[in-house]
């Protein structure tokens, strides 16, 4: 670990302890969690109280039991949403046991962000230019390889999946971990790391906001060049989902992406910015993108006011000077988050995206104002797993298991996977039938049939939407 990374390590650590020693806003942000986990346990909207089809044999309907751990998944009702239910009710990962000291949620976010990465994978580090002459750098887990590696799917091509850290460009032990938990399962892990971040040379200047996808779509592109047969998973931490469903939305049924999940995501992002984290995570954050930036003050002077930049007193006040009062081209707050804010074209998304959140964030702020449940219950394309612990990325359990939102990530690639097979083996059955069928008729009679081709298209209780 670098001594710059070592000194912020023990300076966000004091800050924190001293904004809680000053200022007691747990005692507050406590009882809104406790109101909202009330009323949502009151609540009869979410796919495990509501059956897809509402009738009284639905077996979602039927088995109203919470899920293991005290978790709860918001959908809206589908065939793929009874099949995650099933899925996680049998998941061993939800299984905790009673809350210890390591369930506080400013102690699972500390442990994330704070503590020393330690002996991560082995990478393999490539450049990719972009158009603009700009680079990005993708980081290709290429060990340790474990025994007994497990295959993601049988006779096909390791999956890969798309790691896409938090914005400020931090890699996380929780990251590094997710990636050797995902080789070990056989993906074959890549993580991606945005201009200036993470070692990666800032050949222009120019930095790429928080939800501009154009640098990420052409890295996907290469992705899909280099493996194009192989499926393409992708999971985000933090404010690092703010990017890939920025993605996800501007692309639609073009993404390439079979599935998506986001740990801990910042779905109301202006929100989010303009309300300001406590302080302590607030002076932790900014200084952390202050030292990452001071490299750079040099090649960012004539489009930025370095000065003012460094000046900063609030996130808010740093990501509007960076991107909005530039020298060359200023735009306002408003123009800023009608191009970047994550869910600006939601309804466009055609990828099935598992979002999980802890209901005693501190960094996101309380759920009841920061997760758009009525997203979750109308859209389905989003599903919402609840936990009542976890802090922010934390998700932690005693060493040495890995954070158990890992392996419900994995697990949920999993039965993606299978989910879409099955449903691709019962439209080839139909075809089949049909076909069948249609011999045994007059030929007038089947050139009606053939004269409706989206008459397949209704074979399917859940299906992607082709938008673009």
């Amino acid at each position: 670990m670098s001594p710059w990374g070592a000194a912020l390590a023990l300076l966000l650590a004091a800050l924190v302890l001293l904004g809680l020693w000053a200022r007691r806003r747990g005692r507050r942000q406590k009882r809104a969690v406790g109101a909202e986990t009330q009323r949502a346990a009151r609540s009869r909207d979410d796919c495990g109280e509501e059956g897809a089809g509402g009738g009284p044999a639905d077996p979602l309907r039927a088995r109203r039991e919470p899920l293991p751990g005290g978790c709860r998944l918001i959908c809206k009702p589908s065939a793929l949403a009874q099949c995650l239910l099933r899925a996680l009710r049998r998941s061993a990962a939800l299984e905790t046991g009673p809350r210890s000291w390591l369930s506080g949620p400013h102690l699972q976010t500390l442990c994330h962000f704070v503590l020393p990465v330690g002996a991560g994978p082995e990478l393999a580090r490539e450049h990719l230019q972009l158009t603009d002459d700009g680079l990005v750098a993708l980081d290709w887990v290429v060990g340790p390889c474990p025994r007994g590696r497990r295959v993601t799917s049988s006779g096909a091509l390791p999956a890969v999946l798309l790691v896409i850290p938090n914005a400020w460009g931090r890699l996380t032990r929780n990251v590094l971990g997710l990636c050797l938990l995902a080789l070990e399962r056989g993906y074959y892990p890549v993580i991606f790391h945005r201009r200036g971040h993470h070692g990666c040379p800032l050949a222009t200047p120019r930095l790429q906001p928080i939800g501009d996808p154009s640098d990420l779509k052409e890295a996907v592109t290469y992705i899909r060049f280099r493996h194009p047969s192989a499926p393409l998973f992708a999971v985000s931490e933090g404010s690092g989902s703010v990017l890939l469903l920025s993605y996800l939305g501007e692309c639609g049924s073009s993404s390439y992406v079979t599935g998506a999940a986001c740990i801990s995501p910042v779905l109301r992002c202006r929100e989010w910015f303009e309300a300001g984290l406590p302080w302590a995570y607030e002076r932790g954050f900014l200084l952390h993108q202050k030292i990452a930036l001071s490299r750079y003050a040099t090649a960012l002077e004539d489009t930025v006011d370095m000065g003012k930049l460094f000046r900063s007193r609030s996130l808010r006040e740093f990501e509007e000077t960076l991107f909005c009062h530039t020298k060359s081209f200023p735009i306002s707050w408003d123009t800023y988050w009608d191009h970047n804010d994550p869910l600006r074209d939601v309804d466009e998304a055609a990828v099935p995206v598992l979002c999980i959140c802890s209901a005693d964030d501190p960094v996101r702020g309380p759920p009841d104002r920061t997760l758009p449940t009525e997203l979750f219950r109308s859209n389905p394309y989003f599903f919402l797993l609840l936990s009542r612990h976890g802090g922010h990325c934390g998700f932690l359990r005693p060493e040495p298991l890995p954070a158990w939102s890992h392996e419900v990530v994995l697990e949920y690639f999993r039965d993606l996977t299978e989910f879409f097979r099955m449903e691709e083996r019962m439209k080839g059955l139909s075809r089949r039938r049909a076909s069948f069928l249609g011999g045994r008729r007059r030929w007038g009679s089947l050139q009606k049939r053939e004269a409706s081709p989206a008459s397949s298209l209704e074979l399917f209780s859940w299906k992607r939407s082709y938008t673009r």
